[in-house]
């Protein structure tokens, strides 16, 4: 047995040393084979009677019509027209060339080319030493903190413009939140819980509410039934509290009370105030809810409580709720990353000038406000053309990938009017936000502050966001090489078309100059 176990990575080794030998060796097969096939025809030039075959070829040539030519030229131009139009719709789509991507699934195998084991490489940290990069929780998709409600957001909105505001992927992923968040502690499944379990599920909107009215008939208690009808069947924020606050009651009447619900109720109820202007009463309602279950973190809350410190103008509150939260330890986010620089910028930006700073430098106060942008910017560079509105703005989803446009979308659509309050803030973000990415050339394979840039984040968002919304990818792709070609190739055959069908005779005589001189040559 041993020595089975001990020649087996010499067989291994063996094997890939001789897929590495063949998978070198096609490269200079092909230009060999090349090589052969011409010194072969030259070998057999008299036997073939090559001579010959090339003068009939040219009398062939000359005794052809301009038609002909025009038909010719027409036909490829538009052939690689429509590749051209083909081409770019599904790189705009799908961000890649298709013929690039047949090329690799198909003729990679038999090239001998190998694909990448595994996407978890060794990158360079911050300090310099090689660390294993994540490739699992780097595209994990989060609960937006601040989504909004169905009922009294999402839907007003698909009334008004007839677009649907949230994809299929987002919502099921929200009906698996709610299946396990809501499930109970309690070991016995009730009636109205089953009938709440399958309520998640339906993909139909009213029949979803049919059946919390059901479970509601069957216990008048159950919770879970009133958060569902506040978040998808009440049609303003005034009627989600009052079924929340019921559902907050009915949860409290019950024997087996589940923390998860309890604290979904208490946070949308703080949400509830926060957007009927009642600022002070959902802070505190915030803060109580962070002391009471301080082990729920990975919820999020301190965002909540962050956006709404920012609306009362507590720079304080706010500059302590980052000094807790905003820790090496702990995992970023866009709303701590441009909290902290809109905090920096604006003890700074009222009185920055871009001319004056070139002359003179920049000082202390502006430096540490210039880093802290480029750090949020390097975490989440699709934000900036959000809050500096090149972009426009959509409603966000119900679930975010971190540092992906569906984050800066959420975090933009929140936090725009903060940044607009602070005087100068904005100008000065505008100034600065493009030298981020002279400190970091190839995101994809090196960071600074961060981990390198995750190169799924444009597959997640693309799932995440609806479809008339341009999704923002970072870093930008180049055209592919096909498209170029399809492109160069379908401009120079409509020349060719156009010139000879306008001088038929000069072409004509162009072309009865050329062939001989490429086919005797």
């Amino acid at each position: 047995m041993e020595d089975a176990t001990s020649s087996n990575p010499q067989s291994l080794g063996f094997t890939d040393k001789l897929k590495s030998w063949l998978s070198w060796s096609w490269t200079y097969i092909c230009a060999v084979w090349f090589a052969m096939v011409l010194t072969m025809i030259y070998v057999l030039r008299s036997p073939l009677k090559l001579q010959d075959t090339l003068t009939s070829a040219s009398v062939f040539l000359n005794t052809l019509t301009p038609k002909f030519y025009v038909a010719l030229t027409g036909t490829s131009s538009l052939i690689s027209g429509l590749i051209l139009i083909f081409e770019w719709w599904y790189f705009r789509k799908y961000g890649t060339s298709f013929i690039e991507q047949v090329s690799v699934s198909h003729l990679r195998p038999l090239l001998g080319g190998v694909e990448s084991s595994s996407t978890t490489g060794l990158f360079s940290s911050v300090n310099g030493e090689a660390e294993p990069r994540p490739s699992v929780s780097e595209c994990k998709v989060w609960r937006n903190p601040l989504n909004l409600f169905r009922g009294a957001e999402y839907s007003r909105y698909t009334w008004v413009t007839g677009k649907e505001p949230l994809t299929y992927y987002d919502m099921n992923l929200s009906a698996q939140d709610h299946q396990t968040f809501f499930t109970g502690d309690t070991q016995q499944i009730k009636a109205e819980d089953t009938v709440m379990q399958k309520a998640w599920r339906e993909r139909n909107p009213q029949a979803r509410i049919r059946a919390a009215y059901q479970a509601i008939e069957m216990n008048h208690e159950c919770a879970a039934a009133y958060v569902l009808l506040a978040e998808e069947e009440a049609t303003t924020i005034t009627e989600a509290e009052r079924l929340f606050k019921q559902a907050l009651i009915s949860q409290g009447c019950d024997s087996g009370k589940d923390i998860n619900l309890l604290v979904y109720i208490k946070r949308r109820l703080a949400m509830c105030a926060r957007k009927l202007g009642r600022i002070k009463e959902a802070v505190k309602m915030m803060r109580d809810l962070m002391k009471e279950f301080p082990l729920l973190g990975m919820l999020n809350i301190h965002e909540n409580l962050l956006e709404a410190l920012l609306e009362l103008q507590a720079y304080a509150d706010v500059q302590a709720v980052l000094a807790k939260y905003d820790d090496i330890s702990l995992p970023k986010s866009a709303t701590i990353c441009y909290t902290s620089a809109l905090l920096k910028a604006r003890a700074v930006s009222e009185k920055f000038s871009p001319e004056a700073a070139s002359r003179r430098g920049l000082s202390t106060a502006e430096m540490n406000a210039v880093e802290a942008i480029h750090r949020a910017v390097e975490f989440n560079p699709h934000v900036p053309k959000y809050l500096l509105e090149m972009k426009s703005l959509i409603l966000p989803p119900e679930h975010i990938l971190k540092r992906g446009d569906s984050e800066a979308v959420a975090y933009a659509f929140f936090h725009l009017q903060h940044w607009k309050r602070a005087e100068g803030a904005l100008n000065l973000l505008h100034c600065t936000w493009e030298g981020t990415f002279r400190i970091i050339p190839y995101p994809l394979e090196k960071g600074h502050l961060f981990y390198p840039y995750p190169g799924c984040t444009e597959t997640a968002d693309r799932e995440l966001l609806p479809t008339f919304h341009e999704v923002s990818v970072y870093p930008k792709k180049e055209l592919p090489f096909f498209i170029l070609f399809t492109a160069g190739l379908c401009s120079f055959t409509a020349m060719l078309a156009m010139l000879t069908h306008q001088f038929p005779e000069l072409m004509g005589v162009f072309v009865k100059a050329v062939s001989p001189a490429l086919l005797f040559h």
